[in-house]
């Protein structure tokens, strides 16, 4: 019996941003904890330059072997592309020996409208 579960897929643009601007009212603590994860994540040069190389590789996405030369040992790079999965930055996918990362679709513009001003009313 398989237990494999099927989740709904997102258009682009049609999950909420996690988050208000910061300057539009105090986070929640829930809202700050995912917030945190996803920067903490960035916060490592090795993680930004591998974000970088997925976020602005042709057809927005790259397979491990085009992105794995950050100086680093490939266990290494392994290790902080899966810190940027679970921060929800990355998504991957397994196409025979190779895994194939790609931006998760609205976290670009979340990240973007958290550190925007709020508009004026």
């Amino acid at each position: 019996m398989s237990t494999v579960k099927v989740l709904p897929l997102l258009e682009p643009g049609a999950a909420a941003p996690c988050c208000p601007p910061l300057t539009e009212r105090p986070l929640t603590a829930e809202e700050a904890e995912r917030t945190a994860l996803m920067f903490k994540a960035l916060g490592d040069p090795v993680r930004l330059r591998l974000f970088s190389a997925v976020a602005s590789h042709e057809g927005g996405e790259a397979c491990v072997c085009d992105i794995s030369d950050v100086g680093v040992s490939q266990p290494t790079v392994s290790h902080h592309l899966k810190k940027l999965r679970e921060a929800g930055l990355l998504s991957s996918e397994r196409r025979g020996t190779w895994v194939y990362y790609r931006v998760e679709p609205t976290v670009l513009a979340a990240m973007g409208q958290l550190l925007t001003r709020a508009a004026a009313a």
